[in-house]
């Protein structure tokens, strides 16, 4: 009974939201228009504006500087999505600077066995021809702060564009997940000491409108140095490519 008069009441609210939208809207488009024909004499042009923006991608992610041994096998992708604040640096207001916060998830699916034996996390490589496994994969989940230069030769009457954002992103691994499902078991690990918190990208999105072509290349390894395989810290790191489409 209480579950159905929550639902009630939600419904109700999400209607009040409606109508008060559209009251907003209708006041926001009357002062829109009254604004115009009171800055009739200041060109258009040179009125204020920003570029922020929502961005949203997806990227295939690559592993680098992994061992010899270490292959990628089936899909590595990833996921972000956030909020830019622009903050011009010029007159003409084509070059300026990005400040941002955001999510992203990434996964890479490759045949270095993490596992946990006795309270300590080792490190072995996986043979096709000695063990099966159908699934062998690590997630993470970050927080992230990009910082971006910004070219474009967008305008204030104009939001279609070319732009140039080129920067350093952030990020804070807050959770991690590794799967197996294979012949020696099937087991999830969370939150491995061996996995390195701060992540810092150089990065770069270019393209037109809302397409833009996305790079990230990983300034650090995923792992700490105690992570070993063979003796030997375990360094890899990464390069993302993909799409990001920013949104206004």
């Amino acid at each position: 009974m209480s579950r159905n008069l929550g639902l009630r009441r939600f419904i109700l609210y999400l209607r009040t939201m409606q109508k008060t939208l559209f009251y907003f809207l209708l006041l926001v488009a009357f002062l829109s228009n009254a604004q115009e024909k009171k800055n009739d004499s200041i060109p258009f042009e040179d009125l204020k504006y920003r570029e922020d923006q929502f961005y949203i991608g997806f990227t295939y992610n690559f592993i680098n500087n992994k061992p010899a041994a270490i292959s990628q096998q089936g899909f590595s992708g990833g996921f972000q999505l956030g909020f830019i604040r622009d903050l011009p640096l010029n007159k003409k207001r084509n070059l300026g600077l990005g400040l941002g916060l955001g999510y992203a998830t990434n996964s890479y699916n490759q045949n270095l066995l993490i596992q946990k034996n006795g309270g300590v996390i080792q490190y072995a490589v996986l043979d096709n021809e000695v063990t099966s496994y159908s699934k062998n994969k690590l997630n993470m989940h970050i927080v992230e702060v990009p910082i971006q230069l910004r070219w474009r030769t967008s305008s204030a009457s104009s939001h279609k564009f070319w732009r140039v954002y080129a920067g350093l992103k952030f990020g804070y691994v807050f959770n991690t997940i590794i799967k197996h499902k294979g012949e020696i078991g099937d087991f999830r690990l969370k939150n491995t000491a061996d996995i390195q918190k701060i992540q810092t990208d150089l990065d770069l999105s270019f393209g037109w409108n809302t397409w833009n072509f996305y790079l990230s290349y990983g300034l650090q390894p995923l792992l700490k140095k105690t992570a070993k395989l063979n003796g030997k810290p375990i360094e890899m790191s990464t390069i993302k490519f993909g799409l990001l489409f920013y949104i206004f």
